[in-house]
């Protein structure tokens, strides 16, 4: 294994599927599948999740919602696709716990950095669910928040596409992908990888990231063993 220690970070929406809303139990089930693969291999993981496929703060505040309820809103959509992923990684053999960042006895253990890290150590995948616990803060900065914190050896990005782009290969057929890319030109070049709080703590912190396709069935063991796949930012 090149990484013994991860986190990883999932989308919310990636979680849906092809419904676009929800969680899709097919999508799920190969999510854990593939993480308690990785964990079984001795890999450390710990996990972050968006909650866009149940509510998005800042969609909520287009609706009518303060933005202050609205991000409070979102936290809480994270926290239930961490209690799915929790089931899943137990229904596939795994052992999971989920930590929110907020208190939410009974729902999740109030998130600790040192409780965290001994859990991992113990195989145990931690996810770590509610965001940082403050509006105005997404979740790619959670993730970034909880790789450093943690001492994650890299944050793994998982997303529905293999890398990062000249452009967005859906609209653009010329886009071209980066196989490795500083964080100095995905600034000069100004490519959305995450937003910009979160992209700074790991350039700041020299937190390298790997954007990568999760929803191809092994990919997330082939990045852990250090395969080229994806695209792998660093200083």
């Amino acid at each position: 294994m090149k990484y013994s220690r991860v986190l990883l970070k999932l989308s919310g929406e990636s979680l849906a599927g092809d419904q676009n809303h929800g969680i899709s139990t097919r999508i799920l089930d190969e999510y854990a599948r593939q993480i308690v693969e990785i964990v079984a291999k001795g890999c450390e993981a710990g996990i972050v999740i968006g909650g866009g496929n149940i509510f998005r703060g800042l969609s909520g505040t287009e609706s009518g919602f303060d933005r202050l309820k609205g991000d409070q809103m979102g936290m809480l959509a994270t926290v239930i696709n961490s209690l799915a992923l929790e089931s899943a990684i137990k229904k596939a053999g795994g052992r999971a716990r989920v930590f929110t960042s907020i208190r939410m006895e009974p729902v999740g253990e109030l998130y600790n950095r040192d409780r965290v890290v001994e859990e991992m150590k113990n195989g145990t995948v931690c996810i770590l669910s509610g965001g940082t616990g403050n509006p105005f803060f997404t979740t790619d900065t959670a993730a970034a928040l909880r790789a450093v914190e943690t001492g994650a050896d890299v944050l793994l990005k998982g997303t529905r596409v293999d890398g990062v782009y000249t452009a967005d290969p859906e609209k653009d057929p010329d886009a071209r992908k980066f196989d490795n890319i500083s964080f100095e030109e995905v600034i000069d070049k100004r490519l959305k990888v995450m937003d910009s709080t979160a992209f700074t703590m790991c350039r700041e912190n020299d937190m390298p990231i790997i954007v990568f396709d999760m929803n191809v069935p092994g990919n997330l063991m082939k990045v852990v063993k250090g395969n080229s796949i994806g695209t792998l930012i660093c200083n």
